[in-house]
């Protein structure tokens, strides 16, 4: 009786020690070929990011990437749902106090930028999706960060409204739009601008002043007695 039940259980053990290496592999896997796709994409478009070029960027096979996503789009899709998701998990990490809404804001905003231009691969990613009129990323998971983005910023405004420093009635979206507007373009057309106004945006005298200037546009917008 029990040598029959040892060796009945034994199996399972073995099977599932298995399936959760096979399933970290897999895993391990996604990741790959997600990191080598956004590499590409960002590189060359959705259109010139061939399966045989992130294939070989993820050091992987081409038949993988079907497997894995489907098709070429669900990579995409998967890859922008991942660009979304870094941008909010870094977001998350700001520390915020909403005693000090002020601040908090004036952190939203230098983070926005920062990243914006530490991450110049999101910039292209999106300007791609623009051209397809956000074909793919309304296929995706990329609602529930932008969610969280503003819940956020909304805390902030109310935190504000209630201490009297903010004024009352301020949507959260109209501010965020405000923020990503002046930070995105400033970075997407950075070349193009620099060039157009004879002037180095990429100084670092040149992007500290604009930093400024949207803070205090933002600030000057929403308090009720701007500096």
């Amino acid at each position: 009786m029990v040598n029959r039940s040892s060796s009945s259980t034994t199996p399972k053990r073995i099977s599932t020690g298995r399936s959760s290496t096979r399933e970290a592999a897999a895993q391990a896997t996604r990741e790959k070929i997600i990191r080598a796709a956004t590499k590409v994409f960002a590189k060359h478009g959705f259109d010139g990011g061939s399966l045989e070029k992130i294939a070989r960027a993820a050091g992987s096979y081409e038949r993988m990437i079907p497997y894995y996503f489907g098709s070429k789009e669900g990579l995409f899709i998967a890859v922008l749902e991942e660009t979304y998701r870094q941008f909010d998990e870094a977001e998350l990490k700001i520390d915020l106090p909403t005693d000090k809404p002020v601040e908090s804001l004036k952190a939203v905003i230098g983070f926005m930028f920062s990243y914006h231009r530490q991450n110049s691969e999101f910039i292209t990613l999106l300007n791609t999706e623009n051209m397809y009129r956000g074909k793919h990323v309304s296929k995706s998971r990329a609602r529930e960060y932008s969610y969280r983005g503003i819940s956020i910023l909304d805390g902030l405004l109310k935190s504000g409204a209630a201490s009297g420093v903010f004024r009352k009635n301020i949507v959260a979206r109209d501010i965020y739009l405000m923020i990503v507007s002046m930070s995105y373009f400033y970075q997407s057309n950075r070349f193009t601008l620099s060039a157009f106004l004879g002037e180095d945006l990429e100084a670092p005298e040149t992007t500290k002043h604009w930093q400024e200037f949207m803070i205090d546009s933002v600030l000057r917008t929403v308090s009720v007695s701007p500096p």
